[in-house]
Order: C-alpha cells, then sequence, then structure tokens
C-alpha cells in the first residue's frame, strides 16, 4: 500500500513526471493531501489542511502546527506539531468547531502546547486521505491516525521510557474531562466555535486506551492536579501515565465524538468495531478508492493525475455530516439553530457563495444520492431555523453575499433529485428571497431596494451592492425555474422572470462593464473599473461583469453581439493586472493571488470569474475557451504543497479543474447544460449511479494539441459548444480529435450555443 505511492513520487522526483499513465489502479494512491498546504493569510496557495476522514464524514481529523485557536491550523512550512486534533474546519477564515486534540509526549508530563511541541520534517511524515503518520522527534514516537465516519483509531509507538504519557486538550471555550481509570478511559467536551451563535453546543468525545493508566492527572490553563480525575474550567485536559515502554510498544487509542449525547458519542465508537488499526486503514482506503473510482481517467501523466484526484479529494469533505445514527439506526442531528436534537440529515460546514459554481453541480452528476440527504438536511435547517443558510459553520454564519440557496435547491430539482420535501424547499426559496434576515448573510440584505427599483443602490449604506444584485438576478432565474418544473402558477413566478434580468439595470453602456447606480438612477462616479470591493465582493467590475450565469447571450446583446463581446472576454487576459484596493486599505491576497499570476486581469484564485473562461461557446470561439482553459489547469495547479492559486474554498476551486480536465463545465448550474471545453486526459469514464457509463475518449491529446478539431456523440457528428446533463446520464461515448490547431469553423453557429434565458 504505502510501496505503491512512494513509488510514485519517486517517479516524479527522478525527473519522469512526464511519464503517461494509461491503467491507473488505487486511485487513492495518487492523492496527495498536502496539496495547497503552503499558504498564509496574505497568499494563498489553496488554505488547505491535511485532511484525513472519510467522504463527507462528520469528523476529519490532522496534525496541528498552529497554536489553539489559529484557522492555520497546519502550514507546510511549520516546524513542529503541537496535537493530532479532530476538525471541522471549512476554511482558515471560518475557523473550526468542536475541536479537541490528542498529543502523545515523553520525558516528562508536558500539557502546555508549547511545551509539548515537537520537531518533525515531512521526511518522515505520510498523508494520505485514510492514514496519517509522523515521527515526532522530540517525544522520539511515531503517531498514525486512520478514521472512520465519526471515530478514528490512534496508533502510538513509543520509545524506551519510564515516562510516557498521552495529552488531551479540551480547548479554551469552556471544557470538561474526566479520567475513568477502571476502563482506561477519558470523556470530555468542548464547547469550541468560532462563527455564528450557536445554543446548547458541546461536542461530546470518548477515548479508550488499549493499555491501563499508571498514572492520572487534570489540567487547566496552566496549572497541573495530579491525581485528580475530572476537570471544567475555560480550558480543561487531561494527562495519562503509562508504564514503562520497551522501543517499539503500540499503544491503540480508540476514539469518537458526538454534537448530541455522551451515550451517543460512545455508540459512534461503536463504528471501530473489533477491527485492529491495519483493518481501519484498509477498510478506508477501500472506500476512498470506490468513491473515487466513480470518475477514472487515464492517459495524462502522473503530474495531471496527481492533481486530478488531489482536487477530487478536496471536492467529497463538504459539507459534512452533522447527522449521527442512533440506537435505532435512525438519522438524528444537534441543530445549530434551536440547539435541539432533532430527527432526520443535517450538514453543515460550506458556504453556497463558492460552491454554487461547480462543486454542487458535480455532486448532482456523480454522487447525486448525498446531494438527496443534504437537500433533506437544508428542509431541516428551514424548519428548525426559520431561514436557509447561506454560509453555514455549522449554523447561519454572517459572511459573503447573494442568496445562492437558491442555485442549491433548484438544480437539485432540475437535474432530477426526488424524494424529499421540495415543497417546503420551495417555500423557503420565495421566503428568503423577499426578506431580509436576521442577519446580512441570510436571506436578501437590501431586498426592498431590489425589489421596487431592481437594484440594491450603492449610496444607501450596504456594501457591495452591485454584486448583490447581480447575485439576487441569478437567484430569481433558479426560483423561476424550480416554480416552473413544479408546475407554479405563471402569475405566481413571473415576478422571478422579470428580476432574473435585473442585471440590466447595472449595466454601462459606455464601458461595457458593470457599475454601482445611485438610487436616483445615475451611476456611481467616479468609476474605476479596476477597484476592488466596493461595489463588488472581492472582485472588481472587470470580475463580476460576467456574473450573469442565467443569460450570457442577454449580456452579449448589451454589449453589441459577439465581436465586442469576445473583444471584451480576450481583454481580461491582455490588461495588466492594475488595482485599486483603496475600498480594503491594504491588498488582501485575492489581489496579490491575481497580481502574480500572470494572466493579466483574470482573477482564477476566487471564485466570481472562473466561469468566465467558458463564455467564448456563448459567442462561436469556443476554440478561444479549450485554449484558456488548458492554459489555467496546466499554470494554475499542481498536486505540490503550493498547488492551488488561491482560496480551495470548500471543492470549488477543485471542482473548476476536475470539470475542466473531464472537458466541460457548468456555467449555468441550474440548467441542464454544461459548457463545452476540452478533456485533459486521452480517456475518461464516468460511472453514474444510474448504472451507466460515459466513456470520453481523446486518443491524440497532449500538450500540444489542446484544440478539439472535431467530435462524435454516440457515433453522430457533435458541433455543439455544450452537453446536456440527462444524455450525458443515458452513457455512451463523446469521441474526440484533437489538434495543435484551432478548428475555428467548429462551434461557431448560433444554434450551438449554450442556454441563455434570451435565447
Amino acid at each position: 500500500m504505502k510501496k505503491v505511492l512512494l513509488s510514485i513520487f519517486s517517479l516524479v522526483s527522478l525527473g519522469v513526471s512526464a511519464q503517461i499513465v494509461n491503467d491507473a489502479t488505487s486511485l487513492v494512491d495518487y492523492v496527495n493531501p498536502l496539496m495547497g498546504t503552503m499558504s498564509k493569510p496574505d497568499m494563498s496557495n489553496g488554505n488547505t489542511y491535511p485532511a484525513i476522514g472519510l467522504p463527507w464524514g462528520m469528523n476529519l481529523w490532522t496534525p496541528q502546527t498552529g497554536k489553539n485557536g489559529d484557522g492555520w491550523q497546519y502550514t507546510y512550512t511549520a516546524d513542529k506539531i503541537i496535537g493530532l486534533k479532530q476538525t471541522h474546519q471549512p476554511s482558515p477564515w471560518m475557523n473550526d468547531y468542536g475541536e479537541f486534540s490528542i498529543m502523545p509526549v515523553t520525558g516528562g508530563a508536558k500539557f502546555d502546547q508549547e511545551q509539548r511541541a515537537s520537531w518533525f520534517s515531512h521526511k518522515s511524515e505520510i498523508s494520505k486521505p485514510y492514514y496519517y503518520s509522523v515521527y515526532l522527534a522530540d517525544q522520539d514516537v511515531t503517531a498514525e491516525i486512520t478514521p472512520t465516519e465519526r471515530a478514528a483509531m490512534f496508533r502510538f509507538t513509543f520509545p524506551k521510557s519510564d515516562s510516557s504519557f498521552v495529552v488531551i486538550d479540551a480547548f479554551d471555550k469552556g471544557s470538561y474531562v474526566k479520567i475513568i481509570p477502571e476502563k482506561n478511559e477519558i470523556i470530555g467536551y468542548s464547547t469550541q466555535y468560532s462563527r455564528g451563535h450557536l445554543i446548547n453546543f458541546k461536542d461530546y468525545f470518548i477515548i479508550k486506551f488499549s493499555h491501563p493508566f499508571k498514572s492520572v492527572a487534570t489540567w487547566s490553563d496552566k496549572d497541573l492536579q495530579r491525581g485528580n480525575l475530572s476537570e471544567t474550567a475555560k480550558h480543561a485536559g487531561a494527562i495519562v501515565g503509562f508504564a514503562p515502554t520497551v522501543r517499539g510498544e503500540k499503544i491503540i487509542a480508540k476514539v469518537a465524538s458526538s454534537f448530541i449525547s455522551p451515550e451517543q458519542a460512545e455508540l459512534n465508537l461503536k463504528e471501530l468495531g473489533n477491527d485492529d488499526f491495519n483493518t481501519v486503514e484498509a477498510k478506508g482506503k477501500a472506500i476512498w478508492n470506490k468513491t473515487l473510482d466513480r470518475v477514472q481517467v487515464s492517459g495524462g501523466t502522473i503530474d495531471q493525475m496527481r492533481t486530478f484526484y488531489s482536487c477530487l479529494y478536496r471536492m467529497l469533505f463538504f459539507p459534512s455530516r452533522l447527522y449521527e445514527i442512533n440506537a435505532q439506526g435512525k438519522p438524528i442531528h444537534y441543530s445549530p439553530y434551536n440547539g435541539k436534537v432533532e430527527p432526520g440529515y443535517m450538514f453543515g460546514g460550506t458556504g453556497f457563495w463558492d460552491t454554487f459554481r461547480a462543486l454542487y453541480p458535480f455532486l448532482n452528476l456523480m454522487y447525486p444520492h448525498i446531494v438527496k440527504e443534504m437537500q433533506e438536511g437544508l428542509v431541516n435547517d428551514y424548519k428548525e431555523g426559520g431561514w436557509l443558510p447561506e454560509w453555514s459553520s455549522p449554523g447561519y454564519a454572517d459572511i459573503m453575499v447573494g442568496n445562492n440557496s437558491a442555485s442549491i435547491v433548484a438544480e437539485a430539482y432540475t437535474k432530477g433529485l426526488r424524494g424529499y420535501d421540495i415543497e417546503t424547499l420551495f417555500k423557503a426559496l420565495v421566503h428568503d428571497a423577499n426578506n431580509e434576515g436576521p442577519i446580512s448573510a441570510v436571506g436578501r440584505k437590501g431586498v426592498a431596494y431590489y425589489n421596487k427599483l431592481g437594484y440594491i443602490p450603492y449610496n444607501v449604506g450596504i456594501n457591495e451592492n452591485a454584486a448583490r444584485t447581480l447575485e439576487y438576478a441569478y437567484d430569481d432565474y433558479c426560483i423561476y425555474t424550480l416554480g416552473k418544473e413544479l408546475g407554479k402558477p405563471e402569475s405566481e413566478i413571473a415576478i422571478y422572470k422579470q428580476r432574473a434580468m435585473n442585471y440590466k439595470n447595472l449595466f454601462d453602456k459606455s464601458h461595457l462593464l458593470m457599475r454601482g447606480k445611485n438610487e436616483d438612477g445615475t451611476f456611481q462616479s467616479p468609476f474605476n473599473p479596476f477597484k476592488w470591493g466596493d461595489a463588488f465582493t472581492e472582485g472588481n467590475s472587470w470580475h463580476y461583469t460576467w456574473g450573469v450565469f442565467q443569460d450570457i447571450n442577454g449580456l452579449k446583446k448589451l454589449m453589441g453581439g459577439n465581436k465586442p463581446f469576445i473583444k471584451m472576454l480576450d481583454s481580461v487576459f491582455l490588461m495588466p493586472p492594475t488595482f485599486d484596493d483603496s475600498y480594503y486599505g491594504g491588498v488582501i491576497h485575492e489581489i496579490r493571488e491575481m497580481q502574480v499570476a500572470d494572466m493579466g486581469q483574470y482573477a482564477h484564485g476566487n471564485q466570481p470569474i472562473q466561469h468566465m473562461i467558458y463564455l467564448y461557446d456563448y459567442a462561436g470561439a469556443p476554440w478561444k475557451t479549450q485554449y484558456w482553459a488548458r492554459e489555467t489547469m496546466d499554470r494554475m495547479y499542481r498536486a505540490t504543497p503550493d498547488g492551488y492559486c488561491g482560496d480551495e474554498d470548500n471543492g470549488q476551486t477543485s471542482a473548476w479543474y476536475v470539470f475542466s480536465a473531464l472537458g466541460f463545465y457548468p456555467v449555468t448550474p441550474t440548467s441542464t447544460q454544461y459548457a463545452a471545453g476540452a478533456p485533459l486526459f486521452k480517456h475518461a469514464e464516468l460511472h453514474f449511479e444510474n448504472g451507466n457509463t460515459l466513456h470520453i475518449n481523446a486518443s491524440n491529446n497532449s500538450a500540444d494539441n489542446r484544440f478539439v478539431q472535431s467530435e462524435t456523440f454516440n457515433g453522430k457528428d457533435y458541433t455543439k459548444n455544450y452537453f446536456d446533463h440527462f444524455e450525458m446520464q443515458h452513457g455512451g461515448n463523446i469521441n474526440i480529435i484533437m489538434s495543435d490547431k484551432p478548428n475555428k469553423n467548429r462551434g461557431a453557429d448560433a444554434k450551438d450555443y449554450p442556454f441563455s434565458m434570451t435565447n
């Protein structure tokens, strides 16, 4: 198992990374969980951490190099590990919730995070999705983790020592520990969370050891209470010592947690059963391979394979399960909205502003079973909290703009998911679209202006007003589309079709760009299209002008047709990376990442413009989409610690790569069409949950041959600049002839353009 992974890495280190992989097996061995971990607040190369867990598992684990409470909980450039931490963190900017850590120590009862910290090296670190191992040099201990969905097993290999300990840190927002020596057990809870307001929140944990305790102690803050068995404090912890260990002695710790109760935590521990460490590891590997096997690619370089599956791995964590299985085998959950234990599904830890664009479309395409659970979870969100979340962490978080839950709900239904309470969800969409929420990121901030004027004015004290307007307009298209699917009367839903055109109210014909508009109908002035923030969210006018997902054809008409539209698209790449950061009072990391990318104004490191490359499809120049998609894949992604070009953001930036590598992208998620690009690999197989398989073949694909010369779909010539969701799910064969020269005639006819509301 480990030898296979090492052999892949060794080929890269020997300079043969261009070797083509034609027969990939054990796809999980291509995953590098360290991709994107070489990040910091002012320069993100992913802002990821090595997440050790199972797909959509409730709990993840990570080595912790940052101090308690630091959102950058693991950074590749760090030298020391202070604990092995249970985490639910979606991003460092959102920080974490439900945290506690475990750390083996030797040479004394060292419990403080600075004192127990140990030097480590990546040379003695193994990181896989289902297994982590590191040699803690100061302790002379090798620590290993292998997880299940709600539990994990630790294996600590100690040296010869008469002072071998394990420290439990329950963090510092109010915590509790209790040592039960007769059971070799520690129980407790952490109340740590970073965002929103949670009622009755506790993460209960249970830890069972294979060895009896020789010594016990609890601690609070910096004070150690030897012999004490329980502690409740702002910052509580425990430390247990073992009989003298011989070199190579292994101590096992079985760990589980629950947001519901200590009893449920013990029930969750049964996920480990009677399996030993190696068996849990093997089962975890099998689960990852089964999940990754749904998408099989080959005929690319080892580097491309590693990047593809490292990205796919990142897409399969968030939103994570918040629900647990009770003694009767039924799903139940702690509600972050009312503080009660409720029946049914619930998920948390994702921002729809990021993930509506490509992450959810990919889940709908390849893993619809989990999306159905997520939709049932959204029903519970609304019933228990009165609103749909836009950023759940795990409850309502006041960050980002838009009402993009509309896209999440509408897309799933229009792409065929059934068997859940869609009527309640439609009611929720209508409710949230017409009301301001208790915080600005729930419901629609500025909705009275939006519904009256058709836009949110620049000069009424509502920040990022143009961005909100553009996103609300797309969300209105989603509500209208879902209403049509549900057979709602036109008298009820026509208003949303009308409001979906509100983007036109911000279009400035003198610049061919979107621009903030005052309440009296005049455009905001002076206007700097390179100004980040202000009227926009983490971007400028050049980025947000393209945010008309529902009606690219309408936007094109506003610009004057195909030629000026293409010229404007080209300009994004041709302009220098000029920026105005005055709104923020300094250079935010998203600006810096655009500046250093050498792609002009194209800011792939952030979400608003990521779909823009595919808009050439709407103007008869799909070859330019093919060129820039390949250019971005080649330059902006690598399965290395600095392998992303900005925040990875809960699978969204990874989803862009995975979609693009397959040769298509969901510009309009709630439609059933994907804009076409060109595949990165010679072969791909999509194994759908309905039992059908789609084969994508481009046998002469290469670094030079990035353009589609001709194409057939199930034996028939295919010239469209899009693929249909349901046609793809019937399976079959897409055969593509690639070339080093573009075919400028293919896809040039208007009948081949993808969906827009106005065509």
